[in-house]
């Protein structure tokens, strides 16, 4: 069902985002079923999961400004309001992996070890994927991956800080990453909630935008699943 926010959007952007909604639930279901995220979840998450989850989304937390600020190189001029508005979101993360790096220091990791992480398979596929899709003319279809990318931060990443700190006997300051995106990923979604309303078209746009969403989504979810496969 429609927020009453999504619910003053335009009727393409409507319609579009409720097949999105479609796709989120069944990321979130299948999400669920990751066993580190099923650990999370029923309370048995331990230290080592941690450190090992930080280390495995620095890489991707990386790429994201990549295929971010490439996918905005890619806007042409009949698209500048929207290319403005990637730009500015390149910018707000692109320094998030900084947060990792400070998150995983602070339950015992080294600095040197989390910096030199290697994309495992998971992530090697999503960032080969999204640096392609952002390399094409006028990428309007990656709105598909803002929101599941940014569903997640806002829709998840408070509720794993709050499980990790539990877990783990943690303050704020061990969760920085997950906390700040819980907190500010809904200003984003509301950019994208604009850009939604704005480009969408039933014909052509949508569809591309649905797809790309699932896409992204099964590839998250593979990243996850192959953590420390290098």
């Amino acid at each position: 069902m429609l927020s009453e926010r999504e619910l003053t959007l335009g009727a393409n952007a409507q319609e579009t985002l409720r097949h999105l909604l479609s796709v989120w639930l069944d990321f979130e279901r299948r999400l669920s079923l990751i066993p580190i995220i099923r650990r999370l979840e029923q309370k048995t998450f331990t230290p080592e999961d941690y450190k090992t989850l930080l280390l495995n989304l620095r890489p991707q937390v990386i790429e994201g400004s990549r295929w971010i600020s490439r996918a905005a190189s890619s806007f042409t001029a009949e698209f500048a309001e929207v290319r403005s508005l990637v730009l500015r979101h390149a910018v707000d993360e692109h320094r998030d992996y900084t947060m990792l790096e400070r998150d995983f220091v602070s339950v015992g990791g080294s600095l040197e070890e989390i910096q030199s992480a290697q994309r495992n398979i998971g992530t090697e596929a999503l960032a080969g994927y999204l640096m392609s899709e952002s390399s094409k003319p006028n990428p309007i279809n990656l709105l598909g991956a803002m929101f599941i990318i940014e569903g997640l931060g806002n829709k998840m990443a408070s509720r794993w800080a709050g499980l990790i700190q539990e877990c783990l006997g943690l303050d704020d300051s061990a969760t920085s990453f997950l906390s700040y995106h819980g907190k500010n990923d809904e200003a984003h979604l509301e950019k994208l909630y604009e850009l939604l309303d704005g480009q969408t078209s039933a014909d052509k746009t949508a569809p591309e935008i649905i797809k790309t969403a699932k896409v992204v989504a099964r590839l998250y979810l593979l990243q996850l699943e192959e953590l420390g496969n290098v």
